[in-house]
């Protein structure tokens, strides 16, 4: 149960949090924006909403089969943490910064996108723990 609300927070961040943190001057709303600037940050907040929802899918997928269980967890976590890898990674590219000049320094999304992925993961260990405690014994 854990298992599942760590995965729902996790995707909940992913589906909310783009268009909380950019739908706004500092992005999407930014007159200095060029189109192909404005294209891309509203792919990466579809890309969010996507993954969070395929997220939610494979978390509470409907199936009595524990071991099918135990891999639609899995890919929960994998679509779970996506978005916030790709988003740590972000800084790494050439001329990239966290923030636009005029609104601030630092990567203050390090902190955000770290939480949700480690609780996207935790949240995949915990409940396939479970399910494999429910797993029978082949002898």
């Amino acid at each position: 149960m854990l298992g599942n609300i760590l995965l729902s927070i996790s995707a909940l961040g992913q589906i909310l949090g783009p268009f909380i943190a950019d739908f706004n001057e500092t992005h999407v709303m930014n007159p200095r924006w060029p189109p192909h600037a404005r294209f891309h940050n509203g792919q990466t907040m579809s890309m969010g909403l996507a993954l969070g929802l395929s997220s939610l899918y494979y978390a509470f997928r409907p199936t009595a089969n524990v071991i099918v269980k135990q891999e639609s967890i899995k890919t929960a976590a994998v679509f779970g943490t996506l978005y916030w890898v790709t988003g740590l990674s972000a800084i790494l590219y050439p001329g990239s910064k966290g923030m636009d000049p005029e609104f601030g320094e630092g990567f203050p999304q390090f902190w955000m996108f770290s939480i949700f992925a480690l609780c996207s993961l935790m949240g995949s260990y915990l409940e396939t723990r479970q399910l494999k405690s429910q797993t029978p014994k082949v002898e």
